[in-house]
């Protein structure tokens, strides 16, 4: 005869079965419910949620109220979060007046953070010396190369006077202002003039005097370049003048020769005049042939 007898079936772990004094134990029983999750689950150091859902294959229960279950535990951590900062916040903001000692290693870094100021300032000090002598060193050297380019243009200055009253036979024996006619008969400027000789006519060429009076104006531009107030160059600029008196003096009589000379010294008198543009002196030519 089969027996009958109800045995108790097994129930899936992790679930509780409400206890009953009564002998029923049928149909009416509650369903078991399931415990809740440990807490020390989810403590692991290596706690991956999607793994550990996976892994509750055991628990008949619903997504829903999975998702209940972890709110109200999320709930509770929440609140026992406020307590435990609630019941420490009066010791956390007094930690900054509780705290003891380490007033020596403070005032070390005060004393090293203070020397490395210190080290810091001089160093800067060092470098702004630096830089103003270095500055200072430069305008030195700036004015010596001014000084050597204007002494430079002096000495030249100088050597083209030098050249210009040599070929006006300044320093000649004709001192008086009068023109050694004969003393660069050798120049190669004037070798294929076809008004250097001239029979009849013994004053300069047109094309002696039109070099005489370029390099003339190219002196005096360069005197005006220079520091006029310099006693060099004062005394340049009479030596200037005195070439420009004897080299007008030189043109003026030439004119006049030419001009006597009739048809043989007219080309002579046009090329003259052109000088006298060439020094700015156009009124003087004026005056020269309006005495006849």
């Amino acid at each position: 005869m089969a027996d009958f007898t109800r045995r108790p079936s097994a129930v899936p772990s992790g679930y509780n079965i409400p206890s009953s004094d009564s002998s029923e134990a049928g149909d009416d029983a509650p369903l078991p419910f399931p415990e809740a999750l440990p807490r020390t689950d989810f403590l692991a150091p290596d706690f991956q949620p999607a793994a550990y859902l996976s892994a509750l294959p055991h628990r008949h229960q619903t997504l829903e109220d999975l998702r209940s279950d972890l709110r109200d535990r999320s709930t509770a951590i929440s609140a026992e979060l406020l307590e435990l900062v609630n019941s420490n916040y009066t010791a956390f903001l007094s930690l900054g007046s509780e705290l003891r000692g380490g007033n020596d290693k403070v005032q070390d870094v005060k004393v090293a953070l203070l020397g490395f100021r210190r080290a810091v300032e001089e160093i800067k000090a060092k470098v702004t010396a630096r830089r103003e002598e270095t500055q200072s060193l430069n305008n030195q050297l700036r004015d010596v190369r001014s000084s050597i380019s204007t002494g430079r243009e002096m000495l030249e200055l100088s050597d083209r006077l030098s050249v210009l009253e040599e070929r006006l036979a300044i320093h000649g024996p004709n001192d008086s202002g009068e023109q050694d006619w004969d003393s660069d008969e050798s120049d190669d400027d004037v070798d294929e003039d076809p008004d250097e000789h001239v029979e009849g006519l013994h004053g300069s060429s047109p094309a002696r005097l039109l070099t005489s009076a370029g390099e003339c104006r190219n002196i005096a531009i360069m005197a005006d370049n220079l520091d006029q107030q310099h006693p060099y160059v004062v005394k340049c600029q009479a030596r200037l003048a005195k070439c420009r008196k004897t080299l007008l003096l030189d043109l003026s009589n030439a004119l006049k020769e030419a001009r006597h000379a009739g048809e043989r010294g007219q080309s002579r008198v046009l090329r003259y005049l052109k000088i006298y543009d060439i020094l700015e002196v156009r009124q003087d030519a004026i005056k020269l042939l309006r005495k006849g």
